[in-house]
């Protein structure tokens, strides 16, 4: 390994993520001379049967305000109106199709991995697009220049599908099951945690560093 890896453990559909998106792309841009960073996505909604959004609005309906408070983000009407209506609702979360979207893109730019995933996080928790529609990425598209045709064709292929998986198996071979989750691969075997659960930029920041001291040292 050249340089230290930040690995990002997130999930698109983890409010807690959305939260943690400033903090994390502030890091990587600060790290950036000194660490390699990676996304992962955690598969943390897999259901074997689609499951409505009204077996979980319940919690949500508590649980934004927490997230709110705690990071200072806003989650959008559009996406509150599912939540505060899941009896309207036609949304049935699922976190494979985004997490086989972030693979593909990271084949095209894999430098802008925490940027495409606070986007994802956005599109959902705020502007409320359903991430399990395919339409729900066509505006990114455009804004990273990444051919329609292409995209919807690898979204829908077994590659991509099965890269998806292959990142859900390595997060629970790292014991990862809460998001977001940051890790510091230091060599092939040695992972360091830095953060667990929401975490405020000064503390990440200072983990971080003292994490770089010690390979330094």
């Amino acid at each position: 390994m050249e340089k230290p890896v930040l690995l990002y453990c997130y999930d698109a559909y983890c409010g807690w993520c959305y939260g943690f998106s400033p903090v994390i792309k502030k890091i990587a841009e600060e790290f950036k001379e000194e660490l390699e960073t990676e996304v992962l996505s955690g598969g943390m909604i897999l259901p074997e049967k689609p499951v409505h959004i009204k077996v979980t609005a319940g919690y949500i309906l508590n649980a934004y305000k927490n997230v709110e408070e705690l990071t200072g983000i806003t989650f959008g009407e559009d996406y509150l109106w599912h939540i505060r209506n899941p009896e309207e609702s036609d949304w049935y979360p699922n976190s494979e199709k985004p997490a086989i979207a972030m693979c593909i893109f990271k084949e095209y730019y894999p430098e802008r991995a925490v940027e495409f995933a606070s986007d994802l996080q956005y599109a959902l928790h705020f502007e409320g697009r359903d991430l399990t529609d395919d339409e729900a990425y066509r505006h990114l598209l455009e804004k990273y220049s990444i051919q329609e045709e292409t995209f919807y064709e690898k979204l829908k292929s077994d590659q991509y599908k099965e890269m998806a998986y292959y990142e859900f198996s390595l997060m629970k071979q790292l014991q990862v099951n809460g998001y977001p989750t940051v890790l510091i691969q230091t060599d092939d075997l040695k992972f360091t945690m830095v953060a667990r659960g929401f975490t405020d930029h000064e503390t990440l920041k200072e983990r971080i560093s003292l994490v770089l001291q010690d390979i330094n040292s």
